[in-house]
């Protein structure tokens, strides 16, 4: 047995030499967004991270403003859930609605949406080896 028998193996994930880079620790968290921006941009990514939602998003992105019926057709949503999911995203500022008598119709909240859903897409190609964007 040598001097190194109890060690694990390293992995790549952790450092070959442990010592912190004080100044640049401190500097990264200098930068960092407070603890209220991290718990919103969490809200937000969990809210962004489920499917049937993001359809919803991608069919406003495509279709523009639309109502309750259109976007549960065109996402493959049942009513409730379209409802559902819509009320989510309205209470999280991601959609706005605007009411026309019976009829309720959606829109993206900003162009902040699009472009975090444009970028993402574009990451999804780009990992994927695509090249045409």
């Amino acid at each position: 047995m040598n001097e190194f028998s109890d060690v694990a193996p390293w992995a790549p994930d952790d450092c070959a030499v442990r010592m912190v880079d004080a100044e640049r620790v401190a500097s990264v968290r200098q930068a960092l967004p407070d603890e209220d921006a991290v718990e919103d941009l969490a809200r937000i990514f969990g809210l962004l991270a489920d499917p049937g939602r993001l359809r919803l998003i991608a069919a406003l992105l495509e279709g523009g403003e639309m109502c309750v019926c259109d976007l549960a057709a065109a996402s493959r949503h049942s009513m409730s859930a379209a409802s559902h999911a819509l009320r989510l995203l309205r209470t999280n500022r991601v959609v706005k609605v605007r009411r026309s008598g019976r009829m309720s119709y959606y829109r993206l909240a900003d162009s902040h949406v699009r472009m975090l859903f444009d970028l993402a897409i574009v990451h999804i190609r780009h990992e994927r080896g695509d090249r045409d964007d």
